[in-house]
């Protein structure tokens, strides 16, 4: 292994500890094999890669382009909304073609500083697109924007169903090149933010469960995905029981039924409005916008009320401001976006543009998405890429069809996870078999553990958040005496296990507790 690479920064000691077998492994294996974990080790060392997918139309790259900071991910139908596009830091912006055969073509960007509809290459000759942006957000983040599922493009889809590990080998193809999988373990998504508008619909728990399944082996980690309720303007406050008809309200309620019904595919389902996001954070709103507002909030009431009746009224009713105007405004706010932005500028006549656009943010719904991307990946990323690495060495070895290689990997990862401080690994294995349904548990005992392993703060696993530190050590010891009793005592073998690996969760805390 060479000096640079040694040299690599991991995300935490976890990483750390899986680059170190990769790297004491190398020498024992095939050369395709080592060849695969040289990746794998790359892989550890790069940013956490998060896809955004979902149906067609449900809004994923707009909501890439408000979580990035910067249009330029393209959200009307082209080539490149057929393809998979990976943004990631650089310290020069631009874009890259990835072909099958694993040529790289550099394209420039549109005048408006986003991706080119037109690629000028044969698009079935394309694997990826590799879009490198300077955007801060994006040193610990990789945003991965994919083709629609449900789409009628068949491509398309295939792109995103191996890209989210839900892509099923046709019948009768023999897996015997490793290229594909070392590729995977390089192009994978690790966590996935997935998109779905006001109906689940049956594909939509297919596909999050294949997600999640796709990451349950025996070295598997936690649970990767979170998902957003977009376009929550567009659900309308009737149809939704106890809304009080507020729009937001009625999204909540809307996302909260959601969730209960894709977990535990998913740690949360949220309401966001990708469009107002993405106009307010990606510097679409502008001052003239804000004057044009301004001009809107003039009007009298009955022709305010008129123009925000429906979108033909809004950009077809006679009144001062100028019909094209109203047009940009619509297709960068909607109606929604324009009552808060009027909203806050009949109770703040005065405000300035800056601060209209923090208010058009705020309503949006973006800071809970972010937020929840930092508590459920970014703080737990040391996991979750020492949790798929170990997958995708494991799947290596079974890849090379050497027997004894393949014991030489098992051996090394048992070595591994036996240590106390890879426990964390166990934890996070436990709570995916748990969450992928791989293992069956009752309802009370997978919400624990769940609650175990989706959180670094004690209070929060022990589900007694603000609780004093004496509470919290009486009760970590409670929980581990009787995980320890159940594992031996009214569980099946396969419950038995997880039970043993909570318990040793609980004891770690209580250990913890005690000792601060």
């Amino acid at each position: 292994m060479s000096t640079a690479t040694e040299q690599q920064h991991w995300p935490g000691p976890l990483s750390a500890a899986v680059a170190r077998l990769c790297t004491g492994l190398r020498p024992q294996v095939s050369e395709r094999t080592a060849a695969g974990f040289a990746e794998v080790l790359r892989r550890l060392s790069a940013p956490l890669q998060v896809a955004v997918a979902g149906r067609i139309k449900s809004g994923k790259s707009t909501l890439v382009n408000a979580l990035i900071g910067r249009r330029v991910a393209p959200t009307d139908v082209g080539e490149c909304t057929r393809l998979v596009t990976r943004f990631q830091y650089g310290t020069v912006d631009r874009v890259e073609v990835i072909f099958h055969d694993g040529k790289k073509q550099a394209v420039p960007f549109d005048p408006d500083g986003g991706i080119p509809a037109d690629l000028g290459v044969n698009i079935d000759e394309v694997s990826h697109l590799e879009a490198y942006l300077t955007n801060a957000v994006l040193r610990d983040l990789t945003v991965i924007d994919t083709p629609g599922l449900g789409s009628l493009d068949a491509a398309s889809v295939a792109r995103t169903e191996e890209l989210l590990g839900t892509r099923k080998e046709e019948q009768g193809e023999e897996d015997t090149e490793l290229d594909p999988v070392s590729r995977n373990a390089v192009a994978g998504a690790e966590a996935v933010l997935y998109v779905v508008t006001q109906g689940v619909r049956a594909d939509d728990e297919q596909a999050l469960a294949a997600f999640t399944a796709a990451t349950a082996s025996r070295e598997a980690g936690p649970v990767n995905a979170i998902a957003v309720l977009n376009k929550a303007d567009t659900i309308e406050p009737s149809s939704v029981e106890d809304s009080g008809g507020e729009v937001w309200k009625a999204a909540s309620l809307l996302a909260e039924k959601q969730a209960q019904l894709l977990k535990p595919k998913v740690a949360d389902v949220l309401p966001v409005i990708g469009l107002l996001a993405e106009t307010a954070e990606s510097g679409g709103f502008t001052a003239a916008d804000a004057e044009a507002l301004r001009g809107l909030a003039q009007l009298d009431e009955a022709t305010r009320e008129t123009l925000l009746m429906s979108a033909d009224l809004f950009t077809s009713w006679e009144c001062d401001v100028p019909a094209g105007t109203r047009s940009r405004l619509l297709e960068r706010m909607d109606l929604y976006g324009i009552r808060c932005a009027l909203a806050a500028i009949d109770a703040e006549p005065e405000i300035t543009a800056g601060a209209l656009r923090r208010r058009l943010l705020d309503s949006s719904g973006l800071a809970s998405v972010l937020n929840r991307l930092d508590s459920v990946f970014r703080a737990r990323a040391d996991g979750i890429k020492a949790a798929a690495a170990l997958a995708s060495v494991t799947a290596l070895a079974h890849a090379a069809g050497d027997q004894g290689e393949r014991q030489r990997v098992h051996d090394a990862i048992e070595v591994l996870l036996a240590k106390p401080e890879a426990h964390q690994l166990r934890v996070l294995e436990a709570l995916t078999l748990v969450a992928a349904g791989a293992v069956a548990m009752p309802a009370d005992l997978a919400e624990e553990v769940m609650r175990v392993g989706s959180s670094n703060d004690a209070g929060e696993q022990l589900g007694l958040p603000g609780r004093h530190r004496i509470e919290l050590t009486d009760y970590a010891l409670e929980r581990a005496n009787w995980w320890r009793s159940f594992s031996s005592f009214g569980a099946t073998p396969a419950q038995s296990r997880i039970a043993h690996v909570v318990h040793r969760a609980y004891f770690l805390i209580w250990q913890q507790l005690r000792s601060g």
